[in-house]
């Protein structure tokens, strides 16, 4: 890497604040001038970024692994690299990259450690990369690297028209594999649209409607629910099928101990993972070996991010945005995710 001088030019960052158990409405707007990078760093100048999930649990309180408030949300980002610090390659100033940060990323600029950098090409705009950064890693990992499944097999998609499903429909129908997706019936010309059989996950004989799809079981199943209805989840395999859980919308809800419905969770698909049926139950942890080794974890990174974004380029993934909104009204984008009534990524961009 090439040495370059410490920058001195003052930026002022503007940040969204979470200082508590708030509603959306209670998100806090403040403005800070940014540190200098140190050793390793950039100043990376926020494109885009968005809503996920962990966001809303956050607000809650109930997220797995959250910090004390107050803190800035923010999972994910698509910048431009405006400074470096010592030590950091001069010639990264200018170009545009992704970074996973679970937090900070509601913000104008933020410091982001230089080996966290993931590249984007320039015929991917920024509001699309960001809409396939964490939630495109995921559906390609779980399909891939866990599951599996090969061209030919058939898959359940819960929440087909969410930021990971959507992205997880398209990556199967591109790899040749049947998709049953769940979602509201307002949603069901979406999912058609993206390739997959559409059941209302609203109708309380859901899981039998999937079993008239496709009697035989399935391949696999994409779960991000949770709760009681994971054992139904389960059930729809074939033998030699894999359920892959990732979240527990069905519990986000709950007071209590954040971290208990998850320790449950694991339990009751590591009782299943045993059981001597050929099936598979496992947790995907988008943040798994991370401690552990952090450079082979992020090479995985970069490679799955790779093969995603280059699909958007080719045009065989097409980002699901729902809305863009600028991040002075990060409330409004927050309140819109959670309503449920869209579908896509809610993404945060700069102001105008």
């Amino acid at each position: 890497m090439n040495s370059t001088a410490t920058v001195t030019v003052t930026v002022t960052a503007t940040e969204i604040v979470l200082p508590g158990l708030v509603e959306p409405d209670g998100l806090e707007l403040r403005t800070r001038d940014l540190p200098a990078p140190v050793k390793g760093q950039v100043v990376l100048r926020m494109d885009a970024t968005g809503v996920s999930f962990a966001e809303q649990q956050m607000r809650r309180g109930t997220y797995y692994d959250q910090p004390p408030f107050p803190f800035v949300p923010g999972y994910d980002v698509v910048g431009t690299v405006t400074a470096v610090g010592p030590e950091v390659d001069a010639s990264l100033v200018g170009r545009r990259f992704a970074a996973v940060t679970k937090t900070g990323a509601w913000a104008s600029h933020l410091l982001i450690d230089a080996v966290d950098l993931m590249p984007v090409p320039d015929e991917v705009a920024a509001a699309d990369a960001e809409t396939v950064v964490v939630n495109g890693i995921t559906a390609w990992q779980m399909l891939h690297r866990i599951a599996k499944v090969r061209t030919g097999g058939t898959i359940v998609v819960l929440g087909a028209n969410g930021g990971v499903g959507s992205t997880l429909v398209q990556l199967a129908r591109h790899a040749g594999i049947t998709v049953i997706g769940t979602a509201s019936a307002r949603h069901h010309a979406t999912v058609r649209e993206l390739g997959a059989t559409p059941v209302d996950y609203r109708d309380p004989h859901m899981y039998e409607r999937i079993r008239e799809l496709a009697p035989d079981g399935v391949d696999a199943v994409f779960d991000h629910v949770g709760g009681a209805g994971v054992e139904q989840s389960w059930q729809l395999l074939r033998r030699g099928g894999a359920l892959v859980s990732y979240g527990s919308a069905a519990t986000k809800d709950n007071e209590g101990n954040s971290q208990l419905p998850v320790l449950k969770l694991f339990a009751r698909l590591a009782a299943w993972n045993s059981l001597p049926n050929g099936k598979s139950a496992q947790f995907y942890n988008f943040w798994a070996g991370k401690r552990r080794c952090r450079a082979s974890w992020q090479q995985r990174m970069n490679e799955d991010l790779a093969q995603v974004l280059r699909l958007v380029a080719d045009g065989a993934l097409t980002p699901q945005i729902a809305a863009r909104i600028p991040l002075s009204d990060t409330a409004a984008a927050l309140t819109l995710a959670e309503s449920r009534t869209v579908a896509g990524k809610i993404v945060i961009v700069p102001e105008v």
